[in-house]
């Protein structure tokens, strides 16, 4: 059942992502910041949290997902070490999630070449 939920949360997500690509004129960049500032937003306003807890890797998967781990790093190095906790708590919690994507796309490069359009 949780597997489900998730596949459902994450496609439910993932669709309205694409409607939103289909029907406007947002480049799918400003699409991918949006998520992130939304996610960080509904963390913020204490919504993201629960949600994700009842929807598993459906919700904590996806950039909603990622900028609610940066809110949470940000606001856990506030309280802790003050205002540099700005600039440290973002990365501090998603380190393993950045590096994981910088190792895997380091290692994609070695099987694909990149081909410029002409």
């Amino acid at each position: 059942m949780e597997y489900l939920k998730a596949f459902l949360v994450g496609g439910a997500i993932c669709a309205v992502v694409q409607i939103l690509l289909d029907t406007t004129k947002l480049l799918p960049g400003r699409v991918m910041v949006l998520l992130v500032v939304l996610g960080t937003i509904l963390g913020a306003v204490g919504v993201y949290e629960p949600f994700a807890k009842w929807a598993g890797a459906g919700a904590s998967v996806p950039l909603t997902g990622f900028g609610n781990v940066l809110f949470k790093g940000v606001k856990e190095a506030v309280d802790k070490e003050g205002l540099i906790g700005i600039f440290k708590g973002g990365f501090t919690s998603s380190a393993v999630g950045i590096s994981a994507a910088l190792i895997f796309s380091y290692i994609a490069s070695w099987f694909f070449s990149a081909k410029m359009k002409s």
